[in-house]
């Protein structure tokens, strides 16, 4: 059976240059679903990243009880004095490595749209620095405390309009002006522009309040002693969240939403491309009805007859699989844009990411179209009486 499996397989794919423009067309079409698959679940994948390696495990955000994002949540000054007076808080020669922080959303253009896109704004206290380690001022300087005085995260400079070191952008009652830009190791944390919080609370009119208090701890694993101090106290109605879990958590909706559109649009567009295979395949049966009929009549059985089928189909669909990833990689990885949290409704500027992960997975979803494919004409092909294909001779 192996003997014969083999024989009968090398004889077909030899044959293959034979009908060489049918086979293109199926390798064609798969290759375009790959590509459609893996540029529309790139940006899911640049996105989960983004938002996953933002923050540290030593850092965590304290928010009003009952609030899952900082957009829900709502902090008086002092509510934040009272969770900065809570044990476990690491401390340094000012005090506790603390930041209480406003977050609001301003209308601002895209380099490629004029119409304003939800830009975040974010107020931090002296602290934002020490409590956030990741992130380094790269260019310029940092904001001077009492001023209008910004910096601009590495991606948000270069996807919205007018962020470079110097412009003076006016949002609210203020204008603004941008004197550093710093990189947070490509996390989502660089979307944002910070500010003094004292300076965009009045700007705003929230008075002595912020929306969140990010904390560095003492200790990585005292997350859980601090959490039970600050609900054991009474004058406090507050949650704590790791920093890494609260970002990651806010990807969830949108790499939902983007997956089940790339699957559905993958699906629907997979099922052209196993009519195609089909279309294909059973070409390929027809034109070797003879040598078919020949093999079988000398003793070859059924079963090396559908291998032989089905292997060729699943190299047309991995050869057009491994083109569609290669034609992907190339277009989409790496590729700059911004798109809406729907959770905080703000715009986070990302890479589209071409995973290995994510190439394996369209692959194998290549070679299932293949197989899916190749399955009715390799059906055929086993099931060709052998009296009927020799009168082809």
């Amino acid at each position: 059976m192996l003997s014969q499996i083999v024989t009968v397989t090398g004889v077909n794919l030899r044959s293959i240059r034979e009908r060489l423009g049918s086979s293109i067309v199926a390798m064609v079409g798969i290759a375009g679903v790959v590509v459609v698959f893996l540029g529309v679940l790139s940006i899911a994948e640049g996105f989960k990243a983004a938002m996953a390696t933002v923050g540290d495990p030593q850092t965590v955000i304290v928010m009003r009880a009952g609030s899952d994002t900082e957009m829900t949540s709502g902090v008086s000054g002092d509510t934040a004095r009272l969770i900065m007076d809570t044990p476990g808080i690491a401390r340094n020669e000012r005090g506790p490595i603390a930041s209480p922080e406003l977050f609001v959303i301003v209308g601002h253009p895209t380099k490629k749209d004029p119409s304003d896109a939800n830009v975040p704004l974010r107020g931090v206290s002296p602290g934002a620095l020490d409590v956030r380690p990741q992130v380094k001022i790269v260019e310029g300087r940092m904001f001077t405390q009492g001023t209008n005085e910004i910096v601009v995260g590495r991606a948000a400079s270069q996807q919205f309009a007018n962020l470079s070191v110097g412009s003076a952008p006016k949002w609210g009652q203020n204008n603004w002006q941008v004197v550093g830009i710093f990189e947070a190791k490509g996390s989502a944390a660089e979307s944002e522009i910070w500010c003094d919080a004292r300076v965009l609370q009045p700007a705003y009119q929230r008075g002595n309040s912020y929306q969140s208090v990010y904390v560095r701890l003492a200790d990585s694993d005292g997350f859980q002693a601090f959490k039970d101090a600050l609900t054991s106290n009474p004058q406090l109605s507050v949650t704590a969240i790791r920093e890494p879990d609260y970002f990651a958590a806010q990807s969830d909706v949108l790499n939902q939403i983007i997956r089940t559109i790339g699957f559905l649009i993958a699906g629907l567009m997979g099922i052209g491309a196993i009519f195609g295979a089909v279309n294909t395949m059973y070409n390929a049966v027809a034109s070797r009805t003879r040598e078919i009929a020949t093999l079988r009549a000398l003793g070859f059985g059924s079963m090396p007859v559908v291998f032989s089928v089905l292997a060729e189909a699943v190299l047309l669909s991995t050869l057009g699989g491994l083109f569609g990833g290669l034609v992907a990689w190339a277009a989409f990885d790496g590729y700059q844009t911004s798109t809406m949290n729907f959770q905080s409704f703000s715009q986070v500027a990302f890479a589209f990411a071409v995973t290995p992960k994510l190439l394996g997975t369209a692959i194998v979803y290549a070679i299932f179209m293949g197989l899916a494919g190749g399955m009715l004409p390799a059906i055929r092909a086993a099931r060709l009486p052998v009296v009927t294909a020799l009168r082809e001779l």
